[in-house]
């Protein structure tokens, strides 16, 4: 059976694959090659193997187009996302660079804005301690002092502002709070300095309350009639670019107003003739109003106030001015008179000798002569006399007001 199936194999073999001749001529000669069954077996079997790898590739490509064209969406997908990914950054990045350059620009305008202050500050400042009454050469006279502590309960009641932190703060982060801060010590110099200028205005107002002329007739001699300050003076007008302006400006404009104030009413200490007319101890022996006259022996007005040392003791001015008469006079010797301005002047009678001459410019202390008996007089003293606007002062509450100013 099996020699059988056998030989119908081969006879199909044969069949399919018969033994062939190739003839080649070539020359005149002819050849030929034998091709075996076998090899044709070979050649069909590598043909259709050929032929089926060919049919295989094709349908892989054709089943897998699909598949790789979503592969390709999803890619593109993925490639568009990480576009927008890139544009949102590349925006944001703008952004952060645009609000960089606001803030160096705000940051620019308000260091000019906080130096343009600082410069008023500083103006401020100058004049806050340039007219401080405890370092006025007017009121330290030849080497005296300055009361800095002395009370006087005749000065006008003062209130001070509010703190500045009392009214609260909102913390604010960064840039914003280091801006806050700044301000804030702005403010808190500005009602210091406003504070210190009012209590220098009440001290020179309660000094000039103790002479016993009005406060408010010292002032109409003023040439200004009253405090003004010109602002330009501070350089506020650089500060027109700032945008709160109006506010700063206008509290600076309160602060110097004050600090005007303390200087119109430190000029008028200084005007004063507040320190003692001898310049050696002294005594009173003749009080001023009214009193015996000691050559009458009756009741008469005394218009000054008798201060006794010893003969040739030095005469000297109680306040800067300018000397208006040295020479003699009746009933008063040789006598020198003093215009200090803002209608005060003073006079100084029975002098042994004098040593100034009329236009003389003297300051507070200046020697204009020496204590004597010229004149009507039973003995060597001074006769002092202060005068305001025309009508003559007590000297002895002139000099008690100089108690707040000057030592000894």
């Amino acid at each position: 059976m099996a020699v059988g199936l056998a030989g119908q194999a081969k006879a199909l073999f044969e069949k399919a694959f018969p033994e062939r001749q190739i003839y080649h001529r070539s020359g005149g000669s002819v050849r030929y090659v034998s091709v075996s069954p076998t090899r044709q077996a070979m050649f069909a079997s590598g043909a259709t193997l050929l032929a089926a790898w060919v049919l295989f590739s094709s349908a892989v490509v054709l089943l897998r187009g699909p598949s790789l064209d979503a592969q390709s969406s999803a890619a593109d997908r993925k490639i568009a996302k990480y576009e927008r990914w890139l544009q949102q950054a590349q925006a944001k990045d703008a952004a952060a660079l645009s609000l960089l350059e606001e803030r160096t620009v705000a940051f620019t305008r308000a260091t000019d804005d906080f130096e343009r202050r600082h410069s008023t500050l500083k103006s401020l400042l100058s004049a806050l301690k340039g007219e401080d009454v405890n370092d006025s050469v007017a009121l330290k006279g030849d080497g005296g002092g300055v009361l800095v502590n002395a009370s006087i309960e005749e000065a006008d009641a003062r209130q001070s502002r509010p703190s500045s932190a009392a009214m609260g703060s909102v913390e604010v982060a960064g840039f914003r709070a280091k801006i806050d801060s700044l301000e804030a010590r702005q403010t808190a110099f500005l009602d210091d300095a406003e504070d210190q200028a009012v209590a220098r205005s009440e001290r020179s107002r309660g000094v000039l309350q103790l002479t016993g002329v009005g406060v408010g007739r010292v002032l109409e001699e003023t040439d200004s009639g009253g405090p003004l300050l010109e602002m330009g003076a501070l350089a506020t007008s650089d500060l027109s670019e700032v945008d709160d302006v109006n506010a700063f400006s206008q509290r600076v404009r309160e602060v110097a107003a004050r600090l005007e104030e303390a200087k119109v009413f430190e000029d008028l200490i200084h005007a004063v003739p507040l320190g003692a007319p001898v310049g050696v101890e002294y005594r009173e022996t003749s009080g001023f109003g009214k009193r015996t006259d000691p050559f009458t022996r009756r009741l008469a007005w005394h218009s000054g106030l008798d201060m006794a040392a010893y003969r040739g003791a030095p005469i000297i001015t109680s306040a800067p001015g300018e000397v208006t008469y040295a020479g003699r006079k009746s009933g008063y010797g040789r006598v020198v008179e003093v215009d200090h301005g803002f209608g005060f002047k003073t006079r100084y009678g029975h002098l042994n000798s004098i040593t100034v001459k009329r236009g003389d410019v003297v300051p507070l202390g200046q020697k204009v002569g020496t204590m004597g008996s010229t004149g009507r007089s039973t003995g060597p003293h001074l006769h002092y006399e202060v005068w305001f606007r025309g009508k003559v002062y007590n000297p002895r509450e002139f000099l008690r007001a100089g108690k707040h100013v000057h030592k000894g």
